[in-house]
């Protein structure tokens, strides 16, 4: 019986050895370029009604609950939702908006998981076209390292700004044409 108890105790403190090991933050980033100027593609991120265009989120949950609150646009529109299991429940308030240039946004998560996390949208003019970069940073707190140790957030999140930034991009060139 002790050697069990000793083998567990082992365990345990490997694991929490590697769990704590893991780094405070991760960050998810991608980028892709868009051929319209960094002015036309800014807006349909600055506002929070152009992002069921192009959002990878919008038609998960064509029943999701939607509120917008404050300015239209730029620093301090919120924008609220409460959906499915799919997308949850939580609300993005924009910080900061520089336009033609940057946007800083507080995502909040109520639910399935309680979390808070820095998302950020740069604008880069590149000869004929802009390269936008989404990025998210999390704090990691002992759970999420825990998770990250069995979950690729990267890969997982990645793959939705991937997404959204080929809708960004079809959105903001569309409008260019029209």
């Amino acid at each position: 019986m002790i050697p069990i108890l000793l083998a567990l105790a082992f365990i345990a403190v490997l694991f929490f050895i590697a769990v704590a090991g893991r780094p405070d933050e991760f960050v998810v980033s991608r980028s892709t370029g868009v051929f319209t100027p960094p002015d036309k593609v800014f807006p349909h991120v600055n506002d929070f009604h152009k992002w069921e265009a192009w959002s990878p989120w919008a038609k998960l949950d064509p029943a999701c609950k939607n509120s917008h609150e404050g300015p239209v646009a730029g620093t301090g529109a919120i924008f609220r939702w409460s959906g499915n299991k799919k997308v949850g429940e939580g609300s993005m308030t924009i910080l900061e908006s520089r336009p033609g240039d940057f946007i800083r946004i507080r995502l909040e998560f109520l639910r399935p998981i309680k979390a808070v996390s820095t998302v950020e949208f740069n604008f880069q003019a590149q000869g004929s076209q802009t390269l936008v970069t989404w990025s998210m940073f999390v704090k990691n707190n002992f759970m999420t390292k825990a998770m990250g140790l069995f979950t690729n957030c990267d890969k997982m999140v990645g793959g939705d700004f991937e997404r959204g930034l080929a809708g960004l991009k079809t959105a903001a060139e569309s409008a260019k044409q029209g």
